[in-house]
């Protein structure tokens, strides 16, 4: 969640960076668009992997529930049904990968 974070600041220091060169006239419209898809990308790839963690045990199942509300509370986002059921499954609900 640290890195998430710090991804996201990484993310909004991009995207002005890319306002202020589209506002100096460096770069034309197609190759911002271009930019800021590769930033709503690197973005995505962030939450899914918050998304997709699987948490290992009660504490950090809160700790993802309570993240990831305050990220959509903040990014007014929503997350698809998938999502959601990842998101809201208690550590033993997924099946165990490991070889016994």
């Amino acid at each position: 969640m640290d890195q998430h974070t710090a991804a996201l600041r990484a993310i909004a220091d991009a995207v002005r960076a890319w306002d202020e060169r589209r506002a100096a006239t460096e770069v034309t419209n197609v190759a911002y668009a271009n930019g800021l898809l590769g930033v709503a990308r690197d973005e995505e790839a962030g939450r899914l992997a918050i998304v997709n963690y699987i948490p290992r045990g009660d504490r950090e199942s809160r700790l993802k529930l309570t993240y990831m509300a305050a990220y959509l509370i903040a990014t007014r986002g929503t997350l698809n049904a998938n999502e959601m059921n990842s998101v809201l499954e208690a550590p033993g609900d997924r099946p165990s990968t490991s070889i016994s």
